[in-house]
């Protein structure tokens, strides 16, 4: 069910103000962050904090046009705690408990605001209702994850800007699909946003948008998924979130399992992640970003075939669709099979790629 002509009015004037506040701001916050000494110099003295220009981009679209509910009154104030974490964080450095414990309290508030998963819907099984007692604690849980996932896949000029832009443009289609305008809304100042700050982040970047925005796209994709989704009676509730975040849940979970497998520290940075990897074979900066895009393109495609090209809506096979579907399902899959040959079997197959990528596996061992 389709939201309003005003409510998709008000989305659209929503994300455009986020995409101007931002492209107009972030030189302000990066001529600050000098100022301030926040930069970083592993290449050449670049600007931190961008993730206060993302903030207001998207804090004060918020304002102007969200219903504010007391769902929506948690998702802003979590916001607003998870960027002051990542703040502190770019500012003076935390320990990794001390960073854990602020992203819990940001994930606490959505959840004590009544953003939490109350439902799962599962194939054959059904629907099946989630005590309080279990729903939040997953709701925080899943929330701390995703702000995490995010801000691992920060490592390449403009990769996380990009891949959170095409995730919240995908969870706002959804969400106005399922008649639901304030997560439509925070999804599309999110990309917004987004695309306002790779006007400054795509590769040379000019500005890093920190733990400061790494954290507040986690957390606002996260408590979208929740929101919008997770709390739907839909047979594709659950897999509609894992398929727009399966790029940063991928890279994750194979940075985690890597390091659990070595005995390292999982909360420390080092260069197993896919982006890293990519260099490793040779890809300069800005084709790994891009090949990652069309990868993450693919499956958020996947996504919107799934919610809108239903093959069985009314219990009637349609043809037409279920071709539709086969066909991106295809096409996300051979994507996916596609960077899998590109980081192992190429790396295997050549000496050289292969020396390099140990090479850059050793540096960090």
């Amino acid at each position: 069910m389709w939201t309003t002509l005003r409510d998709n009015l008000e989305i659209v004037y929503g994300a455009a103000l986020a995409l101007v506040i931002v492209v107009l701001l972030t030189p302000a916050v990066g001529g600050m962050a000098r100022l301030l000494g926040v930069v970083d110099r592993t290449r050449r003295p670049i600007p931190r904090l961008g993730g206060l220009a993302l903030f207001l981009g998207m804090f004060v679209p918020a304002l102007a046009f969200l219903d504010l509910n007391d769902e929506m009154r948690g998702l802003l104030l979590g916001m607003a705690v998870a960027t002051t974490v990542g703040v502190i964080d770019d500012f003076r450095g935390l320990r990794w408990w001390q960073k854990l414990s602020g992203q819990i309290v940001a994930a606490s508030i959505p959840a004590g605001f009544g953003i939490w998963v109350q439902r799962f819907t599962f194939p054959v099984v059904g629907i099946h209702e989630l005590p309080q007692w279990v729903g939040v604690p997953l709701t925080v849980a899943g929330i701390v994850a995703v702000m995490n996932m995010v801000n691992f896949l920060d490592g390449l000029d403009g990769l996380a800007a990009g891949v959170c832009a095409i995730s919240a443009g995908t969870f706002a289609l959804i969400e106005l699909d399922l008649g639901r305008p304030n997560p439509a809304l925070v999804a599309a100042v999110t990309l917004g946003a987004t695309l306002g700050f790779l006007r400054h982040n795509f590769y040379p970047a000019r500005i890093f948008m920190g733990d400061s925005g790494a954290l507040l796209l986690g957390f606002t994709l996260a408590t979208l998924s929740v929101e919008g989704l997770l709390k739907t009676a839909s047979i594709v509730s659950l897999f509609l979130p894992l398929v727009v975040l399966a790029v940063p849940i991928a890279d994750t979970s194979f940075v985690v399992a890597k390091r659990l497998k070595h005995g390292l520290p999982v909360y420390e940075r080092d260069r197993s992640h896919l982006h890293h990897r990519f260099l490793s074979i040779g890809f300069t900066q800005r084709r790994a970003v891009l090949t990652i895009y069309g990868w993450c393109a693919t499956l958020a495609a996947a996504a919107l075939a799934t919610r809108f090209l239903e093959p069985r809506p009314h219990g009637d096979w349609r043809l037409w669709a279920t071709l539709t579907d086969a066909a991106i399902g295809v096409l996300a899959l051979a994507a996916s099979v596609y960077i899998v040959y590109l980081l192992e079997i190429v790396k295997l197959a050549n000496p050289y790629v292969r020396r390099r990528a140990e090479e850059a596996e050793r540096l960090t061992a």
